[in-house]
């Protein structure tokens, strides 16, 4: 198929990226280090760090690393939330020439063991707060190096201050013992005394294993490799530059680190393309206290906001979000989900800046398709393939469906990954013959070159043979205005097969079911209405705030 979609590009962006013209992550983060390095790189809690002492720590830290004798592609995974030590971590990992084990820190031991285990990790970085995780699991482990952090390491006085809080008053770090440990600190003074030697990388060298949430069974490492990354930033640099275009007066980006910087969207959106573009990061730990986030955020003029529906929704629900100052907002990228129309109208009404959906998986380092930065309403789609990147609408044979018929998405480009860590059966389950990755996810394109997902493979529900995608009910319920949240899956039906069953969060108590099953009476068809709906308090999410139907399924048959 022609790329039928350049014709859909904002002026400007091109069609093709070059990454050939950085061999490492490295190389481009250094380009910024002394391009920026008066500049203040990312802020927490009030407290920043600039590009210069981020290329001085990570130079420090990396050759700590390298004085233990690791060899050049050792793993060394990172356990922490959003604090100012993560992206010294990174780089620090990065340009030393080892590969980064991206954990989300709220894992239980037996997934943090599996993780470490499958990785072959020899080092960790993580925050004291989960010192106690590790500790469960680190002799069944390779681990022979760990470096703990706390949460005031990078502040100076005040750290003292915010250690004393989280341990002693808020009582977040646990007991732990971890024999043979360096504080991070530690690490990066001792570093300065050892001699940094930039490793020789390649292009198709590992940055990172980037374990996909398991959605598939067991949780398996995407191989992304220096190359991937590269590509993926430069790609998402070019999709923004028509947003910073329309707004010559912002000096600096000041970009929302809400996301947590171990999922692949907040590592390339929220961290590389920060630092790429010279902005500066708003690091925030913890994106569930709504309020502590938005009192970080208020001294701010934001001008970029990634997130999910789930956050821009609870932001718009929080009566302190009038105070944050959106007037230079110049764009909203909504991605790990789909973005309901209902947010995504009331968001653009708040903030006159509009949600711009996008797409992608931790197998293509993740950015595949996004709506133009330029739109102003809302498409209901993930807008079309990036620069570089080709998108293929396949059937289960493998052959390419015509336009506007509903298929498997496949990606091509230079962000789709090497493969699955030690996996090759795996991989050669994904891969097609001429280089496709297949998403599992069901889509659509336009003749524009829009692609709209209809939905995963195995979440489509099969009602008397007729098929139902979730998103399209999710979509309509969420409109009705007593509900905050909801959840449509396939629960088994000895009539129709399988039936649509909802679960619902209320954002009016008085709602009940029966002003649901009214309200899908009008809005959709006979075989996607719901035939139970179950009210809870919550739903069950990933680490990024994706709701997790498997769960609601698994628990409902």
């Amino acid at each position: 198929m022609d790329k039928i979609w350049l014709k859909s590009y904002p002026p400007g962006v091109p069609a093709e990226i070059d990454p050939a013209q950085y061999a490492s992550v490295g190389e481009l983060l250094e380009e910024s280090f002394d391009r920026y390095r008066a500049k203040p790189a990312f802020v927490c809690m009030g407290k920043s760090i600039t590009y210069g002492e981020l290329d001085e720590q990570s130079r420090k830290l990396g050759a700590w690393f390298q004085s233990k004798g690791l060899a050049q592609g050792a793993r060394i995974a990172v356990m922490m939330p959003n604090v100012l030590q993560y992206p010294v971590a990174i780089a620090a990992i990065l340009r030393a020439g080892y590969t980064v084990v991206n954990v989300n820190p709220l894992y239980t031991p037996r997934e943090l063991e599996h993780q470490l285990r499958d990785s072959g990790a020899e080092a960790i970085i993580l925050l004291e707060n989960f010192a106690t995780t590790l500790q469960a699991v680190v002799r069944n482990t390779s681990v022979k190096h760990v470096i703990v952090a706390s949460m005031g390491d990078l502040m100076g006085a005040k750290g003292l201050i915010v250690n004393f809080v989280v341990r002693r008053i808020k009582k977040m770090v646990p007991a732990w013992s971890l024999p043979g440990h360096v504080k991070f600190n530690d690490a990066v003074a001792q570093g300065e005394r050892q001699a940094f030697k930039a490793p020789q990388l390649k292009p198709s060298d590992i940055a990172f294993l980037q374990y996909t949430g398991g959605t598939t069974g067991v949780a398996k490492g995407a191989t992304l490799t220096h190359h991937n990354i590269v590509a993926n930033v430069l790609q998402s640099a070019a999709w923004h530059e028509p947003a910073h275009a329309l707004h010559p007066e912002v000096e600096q980006v000041i970009n929302v680190v809400a996301l947590p910087l171990y999922h692949v969207f907040a590592l390339t959106v929220c961290g590389f393309l920060t630092l790429r573009t010279g902005g500066l990061g708003l690091l925030i730990p913890n994106p569930r206290d709504i309020a502590g986030m938005i009192k970080q955020l208020k001294d701010y003029p934001i001008n970029t906001f990634p997130a999910v529906n789930t956050l821009y929704n609870a932001m718009l629900n929080h009566p302190d979000f009038s105070k944050l100052d959106v007037s230079k907002l110049m764009v909203a990228n909504g991605g790990g989900m789909a973005v309901q129309e209902a947010v995504a109208k009331r968001w653009y009404a708040a903030t006159r800046a509009p949600i711009v959906e996008g797409y992608g998986l931790s197998e293509t380092s993740p950015c595949v398709t996004c709506n133009p930065v330029t739109a102003t309403e809302y498409s209901g789609t993930i807008g079309v393939p990036l620069p570089s990147t080709e998108v293929s609408i396949r059937d289960d044979e493998g052959n390419e469906l015509p336009l506007g018929q509903a298929g498997e998405i496949c990606i091509r480009g230079p962000q789709v990954m090497a493969g699955y860590w030690n996996r090759p059966d795996e991989t050669a389950k994904v891969m097609t013959a001429d280089g496709f990755f297949k998403s599992g996810d069901i889509g659509v394109m336009d003749e524009r070159g829009y692609v709209k997902i209809v939905d995963r493979k195995k979440d489509m529900i099969l009602v008397s043979g007729f098929n139902v995608y979730p998103n399209e009910i999710e979509d309509v319920v969420a409109k009705h205005p007593g509900v905050f949240e909801v959840a449509a899956v396939g629960v088994p039906d000895q009539h129709s097969g399988e039936a649509v069953k909802l679960f619902i969060v209320k954002k009016d108590p008085a709602l009940t079911d029966t002003d649901v099953f009214a309200f899908c009476k009008e809005q959709l068809t006979g075989y996607k209405r719901p035939k139970l709906i179950e009210f809870r308090s919550e739903l069950p999410k990933s680490n990024v705030g994706k709701i997790l139907r498997r769960e609601l399924r698994d628990g409902a048959r």
